[in-house]
């Protein structure tokens, strides 16, 4: 069974998570001692098949493994924190706070004394990853596994098939924050139908395209494995074309893998033992950290 965990962030915000421990430890010759799980956005640390499917495998590899909550859990939920309880999840954050919680959990590991660390986050929690590694460093991360991030870009978007939708909302957005109206929750259908304030949606796909993830690849110290779905990169605005830039920026000299996974969606529906088998072997064939 697993163990309940909590963590509060440093701006005061109680975060929870399960901590799923394997049945024989990493040896001392072990490259990693634990994985840390991100959902996606208005996910949550207990409801993920896609991540349920990637336990057994872990547990192979002698992993613990902590699912955790992001403040952007759920599509709004409360937070209990320092100064009352906050309204937050999906609809409400703003995803530089992200670098608060992967903190905390960070920490949380250490402090169990794991020392060698990956981190592997699905399509927004990818994102945070990404954007977190590229602004703090963190040396006992090891490797980070982005499943499905997408790629938050304003100007992909504005030129993008559907313009005209993401403009007008976008263009909403902005009126709402210029009239001091940036906490009302708007019903957005791009790129997917989701609530969220209208700050959030200019903090999210804001003109500086602030967490457009190959703005940050270069500056993440560790390997990283990113994974993809034939029918998300057919049928989502926000995949296309992504595998070749990444793997550009791997011919450039960063260190990154791509995979792209025959017949999966952006949930792996049908591809979850492959995505296991990818992610496994990815990590097996790690180079020992010093």
């Amino acid at each position: 069974m697993p163990e309940i965990v909590e963590a509060t962030t440093r701006d005061g915000i109680r975060l929870h998570g399960a901590l799923y421990r394997p049945d024989e430890p990493p040896t001392t010759a072990a490259k990693l001692d634990a994985v840390l799980l991100l959902h996606g956005a208005g996910g949550n640390f207990y409801g993920s098949t896609l991540f349920g499917g990637l336990l057994p495998m872990f547990a192979q590899l002698g992993l613990s493994v902590l699912v955790v909550n992001t403040r952007g859990h759920d599509g709004v939920s409360t937070a209990a924190s320092a100064n009352g309880p906050r309204v937050l999840g999906a609809a409400y954050e703003l995803v530089d706070d992200c670098r608060h919680d992967l903190a905390a959990w960070l920490d949380s590991l250490d402090g169990r004394g794991f020392k060698r660390l990956v981190i592997a986050g699905h399509s927004l929690g990818a994102v945070k990853a990404i954007y977190t590694l590229a602004q703090e460093e963190r040396p006992n991360v090891r490797a980070l596994v982005a499943i499905s991030p997408p790629r938050l870009s304003h100007s992909r978007f504005a030129d993008g098939p559907e313009s005209e939708q993401f403009l007008g909302e976008f263009a909403e957005a902005q009126r709402l924050v210029a009239a001091g109206q940036g906490e009302t929750l708007m019903s957005i259908r791009f790129p997917i139908p989701y609530l969220v304030t209208a700050a959030g949606y200019i903090d999210k796909y804001g003109r500086d395209e602030r967490y457009n993830v190959l703005k940050h690849v270069s500056q993440v110290a560790c390997p990283m494995l990113f994974t993809f779905g034939t029918i998300e990169l057919r049928r989502g605005s926000a995949f296309q074309g992504l595998p070749d830039e990444l793997t550009s920026l791997a011919e450039q000299g960063a260190d990154v893998k791509v995979a792209v996974l025959a017949g999966a969606d952006h949930f792996y529906t049908a591809a979850r033992g492959e995505l296991a088998a990818q992610v496994g072997g990815w990590l097996r064939r790690l180079p020992a950290a010093e």
